[in-house]
């Protein structure tokens, strides 16, 4: 790999975005990327779960002094909805928690986000959202000049080709804040969507799940674990062989794009209808005639993202 890759990612942990958390401080120990950053929004649960959280998982992965900044406490427009039904009431059922050593930085994310990348060079920054964007629509909204400095968004959000899980026509991240979806899609950064359409085809089967139980450290096990809790729900609710790797698929495909297909394609968030609230309108076929704004993942070879995200887990503690 020619360069280092500059990662901040934004974040509601959630049990999937520990996987995807930890991943990233594997891979940057393994020297793949420089991870710059946690920030943090209010999504899976309240932003005081998932800024404790943040911290808890920096702790595991033996980052205890790791930059975690708060963000936004409620989406833009409407009353935050959260899924404690999905990831428990503290977001990480499934182990042990404790008061982390992480420090809480005392700057909010979005003018860290905004002072960052205004330092920043151009295109030198990926920023990797695997949240509700209000931190991301946010930052974009009040300083439009950031977007210079980002070199592409990679987020996971959205579906089209599979049905939604928090409604019959979204997906949940775009579902609580959809307003800043749109704003997001619409701001002329370089956009990857990792949708449900692909991460439902990343799921953390029984041997994938014995080889991080096999690993010789502490977070392969516990990972195992918090993934374990967590897949009961979606094994349930839409039939899959284990739970989907939603989050991880985010941070594979900032570093690891070859193991990844889509097409380039323009795409609006319905943010009127409460019927259809946070549902993407993709223009698969391009019958709009509207350029594309980003570019929609279908495809993963999700034996070579588990291969990487439990070498990258092999790293920790």
């Amino acid at each position: 790999m020619s360069e280092k890759i500059r990662l901040i990612i934004d974040t509601d942990p959630g049990q999937d975005d520990a996987a995807a958390i930890l991943m990233a401080h594997g891979l940057a120990k393994r020297g793949l990327i420089d991870f710059m950053a946690l920030t943090v929004v209010a999504g899976n649960v309240g932003l005081h779960h998932t800024s404790t959280n943040a911290r808890i998982i920096c702790d595991w992965a033996g980052e205890k002094n790791f930059p975690v900044y708060a963000g936004a406490s409620k989406p833009l427009l409407r009353s935050l909805v959260t899924a404690e039904e999905v990831h428990g009431k503290t977001g990480l059922d499934g182990t042990e928690l404790h008061v982390p050593t992480c420090p809480l930085q005392p700057i909010h994310a979005v003018p860290y986000l905004i002072d960052t990348l205004r330092k920043a060079d151009d295109s030198s920054i990926t920023i990797c959202p695997i949240g509700p964007l209000t931190n991301i629509a946010q930052a974009l909204s009040l300083a439009p000049d950031i977007a210079r400095a980002i070199k592409q968004i990679v987020l996971m959000g959205g579906n089209y080709f599979e049905a939604g899980n928090i409604t019959p026509a979204a997906e949940f991240n775009f579902y609580v804040d959809p307003h800043a979806a749109q704003i997001v899609l619409q701001s002329g950064v370089p956009i990857v969507v990792l949708p449900l359409d692909v991460t439902h085809k990343a799921t953390i089967t029984t041997p994938r799940m014995d080889i991080l139980r096999k690993q010789d450290n502490t977070n392969g096990m516990r990972l195992a674990n918090i993934l374990q809790s967590y897949e009961r729900f979606d094994t349930q609710k839409f039939g899959l062989e284990g739970g989907p790797l939603h989050d991880p698929c985010a941070i594979t495909y900032a570093v690891f794009p070859e193991f990844f297909s889509g097409r380039d394609c323009h795409v609006d968030i319905e943010t009127q209808s409460e019927l259809t609230m946070g549902a993407c309108v993709v223009d698969w076929w391009g019958t709009t005639g509207k350029p594309a704004n980003v570019h929609w993942v279908t495809e993963v070879n999700a034996n070579k993202m588990f291969h990487e995200l439990a070498e990258s887990i092999k790293q920790l503690p």
